[in-house]
């Protein structure tokens, strides 16, 4: 069982979900030729974890690329960054910037 964890990602994690749940459960040859055609920029994201996972579980344990299968994927949210854009007549209104952290972990069938 490999896994790898991605760093924190300026998307929120409703909109890694909707992507994520899609290739839940796949195999990771499948997942990752899925997510090459879809255009949001989440799915550009879980693509780069989603290889690194499957790298390690070629290097470090060993395994066959072909034969992984996704069993976990989860988005967890992390810091939320507060910042400020300009409003009218010299105000400050206030917007929050979410980010994420994917974990994919993946096995053997």
């Amino acid at each position: 069982m490999a896994i790898a964890r991605g760093k924190n990602i300026g998307i929120s994690a409703k909109k890694l979900r909707l992507v994520m749940n899609e290739i839940r459960g796949r195999r990771v040859d499948d997942a990752l030729s899925y997510l090459r055609y879809m255009t949001t920029p989440s799915a550009r994201e879980i693509y780069k974890v989603l290889n690194a996972a499957a790298a390690n579980a070629e290097t470090n344990d060993l395994q066959d690329r072909e034969s992984l299968v996704i069993k976990r994927i989860i988005a967890d949210k992390t810091v939320t960054m507060r910042r400020f854009r300009p409003k009218a007549r010299g105000r400050a209104g206030a917007f929050n910037r979410p980010t994420s952290l994917i974990t994919i972990e993946v096995d053997e069938e």
